[in-house]
């Protein structure tokens, strides 16, 4: 639920306000919460699903089409969910970095939420030395997450990271100050959420 709402919030301040387009990358529990935050907070239309059993993604797009009442359509690969799209989440248990730049054009938001420990990974380094990149805690995403990995590879550093969420939202550092930039959310859970959330 906390990842859920740190998606959302921070899609109501990286996202293009006219984004129309979502991809869905890993179809399980959580992609299901986070489609529906997204939709809630930004002007979707439309939707694609890409998880690595196709299986997954067939039903996932069923299902979302129906509970969330727009279309969402099965793709066999990475690059025809994401290639258009406007809004990317990332909801896997990839250990090996899938999403890279080729894959995202400008403009993008990206929510990476699904590298949660130093052993899981999602976005390319070079895609995240490239993107605007915010945090959601800064010294967590340092030690886990795609931050993380990104460090590891040398592409970039903790000080490049444009601001945490906390920082966007109190108005301490822009948002989005172009509709090319393309912007990296990296969340990876905090207990201080977990705590709020439960509250």
């Amino acid at each position: 639920v906390v990842s859920v709402a740190a998606s959302a919030l921070a899609a109501r301040y990286l996202a293009r306000p006219d984004s129309a387009v979502l991809a869905v990358c890993g179809c399980g529990d959580q992609a299901r919460a986070q489609a529906c935050a997204l939709v809630d907070v930004l002007p979707i239309e439309r939707g694609f699903a890409w998880d690595i059993d196709p299986g997954r993604a067939i039903a996932y797009a069923a299902e979302m089409s129906t509970a969330l009442g727009l279309p969402f359509q099965a793709v066999p690969s990475l690059r025809e969910a994401t290639r258009t799209a406007d809004v990317i989440v990332t909801c896997t248990t990839a250990r090996t970095a899938f999403l890279s730049e080729s894959e995202v054009r400008p403009g993008t938001f990206v929510a990476a939420v699904g590298a949660d420990n130093p052993d899981k990974s999602e976005i390319t380094p070079a895609l995240m030395a490239r993107a605007k990149v915010v945090a959601d805690v800064l010294g967590q995403c340092v030690v886990m997450g795609d931050l993380h990995h990104a460090i590891a590879a040398g592409a970039m550093t903790a000080d490049a990271v444009h601001a945490e969420l906390a920082e966007i939202v109190c108005g301490a550092r822009p948002g989005r100050q172009s509709d090319g930039e393309i912007i990296v959310f990296d969340s990876t859970g905090t207990a201080i959420q977990d705590v709020a959330s439960a509250a």
